[in-house]
Parts: structure tokens; C-alpha cells; sequence
């Protein structure tokens, strides 16, 4: 599952190949639509929940809140059906995904950071990630991406800054089902920790005023 971009997408993995998939685009409802996609998901396959034996959910980058629901959500179930819960970056699932659509490398993929900024990091080719996921501002890397195509959404918010615009728009958990599958065959670890790159949009006000009852 992920819900690091506006995508609540969810997928059902044998092992081999995805089984069901669901994939809902709503940067405002991750919170309510991701368990009925989880209950949709399982329907379609036929199966009930204590069938799933391990957990994949996107790390992000991503904003906080977004980021918070599948995080949490994977916790919870990892820790309901005591099964293990693996992390993969969401650029590296997109990035995955834009190979399987065609792209070649190197490449780069870029989503929405908000702020007028995207989360983005270069890839060697679908599998190879060179460097760290940042978040920038379009034009201050536009010229380090110059010749690159770059898939995901922030081509589309920012066509002026990345004109060799690819797909996939958006994250599809079918995809970094796929791609956690072959990484934890190769043995792998994927710890499910968050990448936030930065602060959350909400924050406490500074000198804020204590009241207290007399």
C-alpha cells in the first residue's frame, strides 16, 4: 500500500505476480479511502486479511499527513496478524513502474512536494537509484535534469522545468509489490521508515499563549 502522493493505492501480491489491485486518486481522503481499497482488494482475490503474510507500504517522500495513514495502517495490520512490515521509497515504485512502461535510463522521476516544490531523485535504469531522494524547487534543478526524461506528476505541475515528460503519473502499489518482492527474494532488508525530507506543513505556533484553569 501507499499514500505518500495524492494516489491511496493498494495490491495484493502472491509472490509472483499481483493478484488485485486498486488504485484511487484523492490528495484530501487517504485516510478514508485506503481500508475500503484494502477490503476491496481482498474481495476481488478471494481471500480474507489473516491470508496476508507480510506487508509492503511506501515510505514516501511525501507530505506528513498522507504519509502518516499508510504508515500506520501497515503497523497496525503488521502487528494484528504478528507478520513482518517492509518499507520502499514511493520514487523507487515509481520509478520501477515507469521501466515497465518503457523508460530507459538514466532517468529521473519527480513527484508533488507541495510548496511549489517536488520530491525527486535520478535513476541509472528501473532498478538503480543514484543519490539520495531530495525535494528542490523545479528550477533549481531543471538544468541538473536537463536531457533526462522524468516521469511522475511533477512533469505534469511543472512542464516548463522537465519538457521530456514520461509516465507513470502516479505510484501504483502493484508495482512496488513487485518491486519489494524481487528485493526481498535477493534477501534484502526493507525497514519501514519514513522519509519526510522535511517538516510537517503543521506545526505548533511559536509563543503561543498557556491558559490555565484558576
Amino acid at each position: 500500500m501507499d499514500t505518500a502522493t495524492p494516489a491511496v493505492t493498494v495490491a495484493l501480491h502472491d509472490g509472483t505476480r499481483v493478484v488485485a489491485e486498486s488504485g484511487q486518486v484523492d490528495a484530501r481522503r487517504h485516510g478514508e479511502l485506503l481500508l475500503p481499497a484494502v477490503d476491496r482488494v481482498l474481495a476481488e482475490a478471494g481471500v480474507k486479511l489473516d491470508a496476508v503474510t507480510e506487508v509492503v507500504v511506501g515510505v514516501g517522500p511525501g507530505p506528513y499527513t498522507g504519509l502518516r495513514v499508510g504508515l500506520v495502517t501497515a503497523a497496525t495490520f503488521g502487528s494484528a496478524l504478528s507478520v513482518p512490515v517492509h518499507g520502499i521509497c514511493t520514487l523507487d515504485a515509481l520509478a520501477y513502474a515507469a521501466g515497465q512502461a518503457g523508460v530507459e535510463g538514466p532517468f529521473a522521476v519527480a513527484t508533488d512536494a507541495r510548496r511549489k516544490e517536488v520530491y525527486w531523485a535520478r535513476y541509472e535504469d528501473a532498478l538503480t537509484r543514484t543519490g539520495e531522494p531530495a525535494v528542490d524547487r523545479p528550477a533549481d534543478i531543471a538544468e541538473q535534469l536537463a536531457g533526462l526524461p522524468v516521469a511522475g506528476a511533477g512533469v505534469v505541475l511543472y512542464p516548463e522545468a522537465f519538457p521530456d515528460a514520461r509516465g507513470p503519473e502516479h505510484v501504483a502499489a502493484g508495482a512496488m509489490a513487485a518491486l519489494a518482492a524481487g528485493r526481498l527474494a535477493a534477501g534484502e532488508a526493507l525497514p519501514p521508515q519514513p522519509l519526510y525530507l522535511r517538516r510537517p506543513d503543521a506545526q505548533v505556533p511559536k509563543n503561543y499563549k498557556v491558559v490555565t484553569p484558576k
